[in-house]
């Protein structure tokens, strides 16, 4: 079926990242997998770094999916911590890139969004629409893995609402395509 695909999901974080499979099959969605990768064991930033990239490499190994969506990392008020997580976020997007996988990034407030209409919504209000929405049992006993499988659902539904139009990168190739809207 060509509307097939499978979108991983990373929520990216330095001590626990959280990970999301779904398969879409039409305009169905079904829950792969979920879960974490602890990485507070690891006390050097570096080594966390390095297994944030195999991790991921792992999972893109094992589920073969066709898309990576991460959640951007927030603006908050510690410079550091936006390092730390900026950096977890790139090595896990150069997991996928060394994979040639097509890469998405969403802020948090437009993963909520997408998932609970609110855009402030809280992790148990986003995993509670996810248990709707893809049909899982029981909730996971940390949340970053609801929030990595947030970011592929959002993915899914930003990708259902551009695939019934084409996007362009200009106005010039817009007119191209539609002649008749030049004025």
């Amino acid at each position: 079926m060509a509307n097939e695909r499978i979108i991983l999901g990373i929520d990216p974080g330095t001590n626990i990242m959280g990970y999301g499979l779904i398969l879409q099959k039409g305009k169905k969605i079904s829950l792969i997998t979920m879960g974490i990768i602890n990485l507070g064991k690891y006390d050097s930033h570096a080594l966390k770094l390095k297994k944030i990239f195999e991790r991921t490499l792992a999972l893109i190994e094992e589920y073969h999916p066709d898309e990576m969506s991460l959640e951007a990392p927030f603006f908050g008020k510690n410079v550091q911590s936006m390092l730390k997580l900026g950096r977890a976020q790139g090595v896990a997007m150069a997991a996928g890139l060394y994979k040639d996988l097509p890469i998405f990034e969403y802020s948090p407030k437009k993963i909520k969004q997408s998932i609970t209409g609110n855009g402030n919504a809280s992790k148990e209000q986003v995993a509670g629409m996810l248990k709707n929405l893809v049909h899982f049992e029981t909730e996971p006993k940390y949340l970053d893995a609801t929030d990595g499988l947030a970011a592929a659902v959002c993915h899914y539904f930003q990708g259902d609402n551009t695939s019934q139009g084409k996007s362009y990168s200009n106005w010039k190739s817009f007119l191209k395509d539609n002649p008749e809207r030049k004025g």
